[in-house]
């Protein structure tokens, strides 16, 4: 940033008189430093000076820079709209201080040099000028009003005033009658803008009058009134302190309104960032102990969560999307809220370990990439789905509300992006890592400082949801503690490999487990993979946290069963897994399930039930439920069934009994699900928030090449002759010259001979138009060769795109 100013700098002579002089006296640093603040401003790069300085004034580039703007330098550029054009210094200080605001005077050069340095403002300080689009934006009117609550000027209001009307006025405010409206409109401006006088014509108001001048002063400066307006009202409409805005609205006119206020823009200026104190200190072991418990268990949740969709995914809404029933689903799975399980299964999706499987009846699935994300440590894992959160645009938080069209925002849907979700949730971590490490800050202090931040309209309310939900997400994923920014949390915020860090923290997977009596098995930490995955079939999880409690039921014993395990296999893993002998109750469960387990065979006929004990048979087929499935008996030992044998085996296992498939050879099948994997898919892109920042080299070159084309078009011509013998008109500032082919020719070839310089206007194969300084060293096969003084680089141009050509001053290569 550039010296800040005073407000005591002499006028200059030599004082920019337009935004492209202003940008053409800035040094290579101070236009690369536009270009970084404003990347919207280099696509494509400029081709001059004049082109940037057109384009930083285009609306959206403006409103764009004004959205980006901190508080106080946002007031100042409210108080530039209400001000002068041009407005010197002391008078924007007076409109921001008052005269008595210290902190706003000494925070005002920083705020003044950053509107500069985004070439929102231009000048002197004698002549500050606000750019032409950014007053329009923040000039108060009738439709807009201006954040500063002061309404038009004298001259404003009365526009559109008969100039009888305006000779009352001046006459009630004891001025004398002049020739002519403009001089009328002056001379009441000069009354309401000299301090004395408009003191002593306030003093002869009514006390009712100081009342409603009381309710209009800080705005909204409207009111309405009636045909027949009260004495107090009827009394400031006489002397011009209040001026009709339409045939029942008054407005009190800006030159009012800032005596009133001691010449005040604002009620309340913020020259400083609302600080983010310190609410509570824990120790730093203790948050990061407290985080990666989090990270332990976000883990866990997010491998649950994809892998009960590995068989039978939620199908995908036609409009793209998860439908609110499977959402449903998805939180009972995981024993969560609503809100919790949109965030993991969106988590899962940004990290690229679920996805839609294409398929004509499209499903949700997972990724061939969880596959290999659970072979990785633990740690590694966490750090995938931490770098993938911390710039995702996916906002979880929208799912379930409504759109500007009414339409309900679905998890996984695709219009659940918000570009400013990365910066906001950035910034939240930048400045809980300001604090000293383990503090922790209060929410609303980081909400206000946000709103200091970014104040733009319209879009604080989504930066302070997103803002909530960041704290939200952190704590539970792991990257905060207590509220507080953990070590690798901090890392993942700098860049660095977070697993390292987090590695240490994370407890050692075991390799047992302890059996219960009452059929329960402790999980005393995490499981190492195949114990875990053996466990998941045979048990099914009652209770998470630090220990993990299984449940083993007759239904979780046939599960293993049916997936080809024997009992005697059961047992010899539970004896070499417990740490405690097997109790006498889950021995006889197992045994008890796989001895009835099979005694029934389904096949298919259409399917059948075969038995070796025919009692067993004669009791299913006097059992009423049984009457769906279409069952008769064929043989003392078979039952036929008009039911498909899936039906039949859920239809007889609801009944109580444990049958068992079998193939036509009769062997038992063994009913392993096959898990289900989408084709390759990556990760979805976050949606950027406007063009990217440019790096340095490109801002390099964007800079040359904008100097290189001011070269160009400001470089002194040789007056052309015309045809008639004279001196043709030179091409205007900016424009391309224009000759004929055979013109060009015969110039650029004599500049060749001679070694001189030629200006020359050229178009590329894209249609962009430039102007370039060249010395041709060679014309040949429809090409011109030569030195491109403004590229300061030898570059060859197809003659058919030479728009024209003129020679050099003699001074000017």
């Amino acid at each position: 940033m550039p010296e800040a100013s005073t407000g005591t700098a002499p006028a200059a002579a030599n004082a920019p008189r337009s935004l492209a002089e202003a940008l053409r006296a800035r040094d290579d640093v101070a236009l690369a430093a536009l270009l970084h603040a404003r990347p919207d401003l280099l696509n494509p790069v400029p081709g001059d000076v004049t082109q940037l300085a057109t384009r930083a004034g285009t609306r959206a580039s403006v409103v764009r820079a004004l959205d980006r703007l901190d508080r106080f330098a946002l007031q100042t550029a409210e108080a530039l709209a209400v001000a002068p054009d041009p407005c010197p210094y002391p008078v924007l200080e007076s409109l921001l201080t008052g005269g008595e605001d210290e902190a706003a005077r000494a925070a005002l050069p920083r705020a003044l040099g950053t509107l500069r340095d985004q070439a929102l403002v231009w000048g002197d300080d004698d002549r500050l000028r606000l750019v032409r689009t950014a007053r329009e934006l923040l000039a108060p009117s009738a439709q807009r009003p201006s954040p500063t609550g002061l309404g038009p000027t004298v001259a404003e209001a009365t526009s559109g005033m008969s100039p009888t009307r305006i000779q009352e006025i001046v006459a009630a405010a004891g001025l004398p009658a002049t020739h002519d409206p403009v001089s009328a409109v002056a001379a009441l401006t000069g009354l309401f803008t000299d301090q004395e006088r408009m003191s002593a014509l306030l003093d002869e108001a009514p006390a009712e009058a100081h009342q409603v001048l009381g309710r209009l002063v800080w705005g909204p400066p409207y009111g309405e009134v009636t045909p027949n307006p009260a004495p107090p009202v009827r009394w400031l409409r006489d002397r011009g302190l209040l001026l009709p805005a339409s045939a029942r609205t008054v407005v009190l006119p800006r030159e009012v309104a800032l005596h009133l206020r001691g010449g005040l823009a604002h009620r309340r200026t913020a020259p400083v960032a609302p600080p983010v104190g310190v609410d509570r200190e824990h120790r730093p072991q203790l948050v990061d102990a407290n985080a990666a418990g989090q990270a332990l268990a976000a883990l866990g949740t997010v491998e649950e969560l994809v892998k009960s969709w590995e068989h039978a995914g939620p199908a995908v809404l036609r409009a793209g999307g998860l439908a609110v029933r499977d959402l449903k689903r998805a939180a009972a799975t995981l024993d969560t809220t609503e809100a919790q399980a949109a965030f993991w299964i969106e988590l899962a999706y940004a990290a690229g370990l679920l996805a839609s499987d294409g398929e004509t009846d499209e499903r949700y699935a997972p990724t061939p990439a969880f596959d290999d994300w659970t072979e990785l440590p633990p740690a590694e894992r966490w750090s995938a789905l931490a770098t993938a959160w911390l710039p995702a645009t996916r906002t979880a938080g929208l799912a379930g509300e409504q759109d500007a069209k009414g339409r309900t925002l679905s998890v996984l849907g695709a219009d659940l992006d918000r570009s400013a979700a990365p910066e906001v949730r950035r910034r939240v971590l930048d400045l809980l890592a300001d604090l000293p490490e383990g503090g922790s800050a209060r929410p609303d202090t980081l909400l206000e400082r946000l709103a200091w931040e970014r104040p733009a309209r319209g879009t604080s309310d989504l930066r302070a949801r997103l803002a909530h939900w960041t704290l939200t997400e952190a704590e539970v994923l792991g990257v905060t503690g207590r509220g507080a920014l953990s070590t690798f949390g901090r890392a993942l915020l700098e860049h660095r490999d977070p697993a390292p860090l987090l590695a240490p923290l994370l407890p050692e997977p075991v390799d047992h487990v302890l059996l219960q009596a009452d059929l329960t098995a402790v999980a005393p930490g995490p499981l190492r993979r195949p114990l875990a995955e053996v466990l998941a079939v045979l048990a099914d999880v009652e209770s998470k946290g630090g220990a993990t409690v299984y449940r083993f039921t007759p239904g979780s014993v046939r599960r293993a069963l049916d997936a080809g395990h024997t009992a005697s296999d059961l047992h010899a893993f539970l004896a070499e897994h417990s740490r405690t002998p097997v109790p006498q109750p889950l021995a006889y469960l197992i045994d008890d399930v796989a001895r009835r387990h099979g005694h029934l065979r389904v096949g298919a006929a259409s399917s059948y039930v075969r038995c070796d004990d025919d009692a067993m048979l004669g009791e299913i087929l006097a059992d009423k439920r049984s009457a769906g499935l279409g069952l008769r008996r064929l043989a003392p030992t078979v039952l036929a069934a008009q039911a498909e044998p899936g039906a039949l085996l859920d239809g007889l296992r609801a009944m109580g009994y444990a049958p068992a498939a079998e193939s036509r050879t009769g062997d038992v099948v063994v009913a392993r699900a096959d898990a289900h994997r989408t084709p390759a898919r990556r990760a979805p892109v976050p949606v950027p928030d406007g063009p990217p920042v440019p790096d340095a080299t490109l801002l390099g070159a964007a800079v040359r090449a904008i100097r290189a084309g001011d070269l160009a078009a400001t470089a002194v011509r040789k007056q052309p002759a015309s045809e008639a013998g004279g001196q043709a008109p030179a091409p205007a500032p900016g424009e391309l010259p224009l000759t004929s082919a055979a013109e060009t020719l015969a110039t650029v070839q004599a500049a060749a001979l001679t070694g001189s310089a030629v200006w020359i206007g050229y178009v590329n194969a894209d249609g962009a138009a430039s102007q370039r300084v060249i010395a041709p060293v060679r014309v040949e096969g429809g090409f011109v060769t030569g030195y491109d003084h403004t590229a300061d680089e030898v570059r060859t141009y197809a003659l058919h795109r030479i728009t024209g050509v003129a020679e050099l001053a003699e001074d000017q290569v």
